[in-house]
């Protein structure tokens, strides 16, 4: 016969175990519940898509020494800032990838760009200055630091961002650099990176390397 102390043990610890269930099942219900109650609370914002347009990237080409216009269909933003952002970062995307006629080390290039009113607009003889904007490019330094050294080189890179720009926002007149978010000497020792850069078809027209003032 089992002795009663035992029986107490026992129903004791089934009791114990009864009620540890229990709360654990009322615990994972009340944690379904508020997943539930947010789920159903919190709107969920339809999948956006932008339509792809035919767009103008100037590609440089180390061979040659040139600049050349070349179509593709991309999604890019509409608002302008961020639109050049977009394209400025796949056209340098498109250095990084094998064969490329114009190698660069992968990785982010554009930090931001800015749009603001040129201080300088252009002037024509007998008509009035035409208004337009001053692209400030951020690049960062990494890309700065990682970018191959040599006047060529620089050059390319340099007019093939000033031509992309100069197709895809003709709006912009005028293009300076930066490099997170400070002035720059240079690119990789040559380019000069403190001259504002007028926008501009490098392609038909290549704006010769100018080196900084000692």
């Amino acid at each position: 016969m089992i002795p009663r102390y035992q029986r107490i043990l026992f129903w004791g610890l089934a009791g114990g175990i009864f009620l540890m269930a229990a709360f654990l099942l009322r615990g994972c219900q009340q944690a379904h519940s508020r997943l539930a109650a947010l789920t159903d609370t919190t709107p969920i914002a339809a999948p956006t898509t932008a339509s792809t347009e035919d767009i103008t990237l100037y590609l440089a080409n180390d061979a040659d020494a040139s600049i050349s216009p070349t179509t593709e269909s991309l999604a890019l933003p509409e608002e302008p800032a961020a639109r050049a952002r977009a394209l400025l970062e796949r056209l340098l995307a498109a250095y990084a990838l094998p064969n490329s006629a114009h190698p660069l080390q992968s990785g982010p290039a554009v930090d931001d760009v800015f749009l603001l009113a040129d201080p300088q607009p252009t002037r024509q003889p007998g008509l009035r200055p035409q208004p337009g904007q001053l692209a400030v490019i951020n690049l960062r330094g990494s890309f700065v630091d990682n970018h191959p050294s040599g006047i060529q080189v620089e050059a390319l890179t340099v007019q093939s961002i000033i031509g992309t720009l100069h197709a895809a926002l003709p709006q912009i007149t005028a293009i300076r650099f930066l490099v997170d978010g400070h002035p720059h000497d240079t690119l990789a020792g040559h380019a000069d990176l403190l001259r504002t850069y007028p926008a501009a078809d490098t392609a038909a027209k290549p704006i010769p390397p100018i080196q900084p003032q000692p």
